[in-house]
């Protein structure tokens, strides 16, 4: 991590992040969220004992702000009843930590959404009717700046019409096999395809390992596109390199973003 980017407490809870782990037990509940697109996906483990957190744990893959602010909003949630906890918003996890960038206020400060969803978790398991401020918490999944800007001016949902893309240069975000197809589909039309996904590895058929590995496809793994970019049509995307927390622009034609 940059010292330049982040506040000494950001860099503290990354480093030395509290509360990692797993809960167990019937008093246990616990809240997931993520978006594969994107990269950071947690889990916020909570015990509840008379309607008050006495404990809370998590697990977060992602950047050194999604652990940080995992590790922060553990901490601030111990002790507190369950409506609370509810209180907490995402501007009260980075102000805690004195301050995120702004791209990482947007992708990766998710932490507090992670804790409501435990909460929706108990409570639901329990039989207790949800509070209205529940009612409108969920994890925020789509975090893929100009994706809808762009729609028809070089971002795709699909191939269905390949020679669309011929000799474009053309970035496919690895979101399950069937991106994995498209990418395949697309080299018939271009030599210019890249793969990238926030995984440290593909994971896929033994058979479609084999294709991607023989083709054209350039991999890039443990990154994700934080931005599609342009004047009126797709120039660029803005890519996050999750293992060494740096960011850095690749011109394209064409982005594919199969949901």
């Amino acid at each position: 991590m940059k010292p330049t980017k982040y506040s000494e407490k950001v860099l503290d809870h990354f480093r030395n992040p509290r509360n990692v782990g797993v809960l167990e037990g019937d008093d246990v509940a616990v809240g997931r969220v993520g978006n594969p697109t994107c990269g950071d996906q947690m889990e916020v483990f909570i015990r509840v004992e008379d309607d008050r957190i006495m404990d809370a744990k998590f697990r977060t893959f992602g950047c050194g702000s999604a652990i940080a602010t995992s590790s922060m909003v553990t901490e601030m949630a111990k002790g507190m009843t369950l409506d609370q906890a509810l209180e907490i918003e995402r501007g009260d996890v980075a102000t805690e930590l004195e301050g995120l960038p702004p791209i990482k206020m947007h992708c990766s400060n998710l932490a507090a959404d992670a804790l409501h969803e435990a909460i929706k978790s108990y409570r639901a398991r329990g039989g207790q009717e949800l509070s209205e401020a529940l009612e409108d918490t969920g994890p925020e999944l789509s975090c893929l700046i100009g994706k809808e800007e762009y729609l028809d001016k070089g971002v795709y949902l699909d191939v269905m019409a390949p020679e669309e893309f011929a000799g474009k240069r053309v970035v496919v975000l690895h979101t399950g096999d069937e991106s994995i197809d498209a990418a395949l589909e697309l080299t018939s039309q271009t030599d210019r395809v890249v793969l990238i996904s926030p995984e440290k590895e593909i994971v896929t058929t033994e058979e479609l390992a084999e294709e991607l590995r023989t083709s054209s496809v350039k991999v890039i793994t443990e990154s994700r596109v934080l931005e599609i970019m342009g004047d009126y049509e797709v120039e660029k995307v803005r890519v996050h390199n999750l293992d060494e927390d740096d960011e850095y622009e690749l011109f394209v034609d064409a982005v594919v973003v199969i949901e």
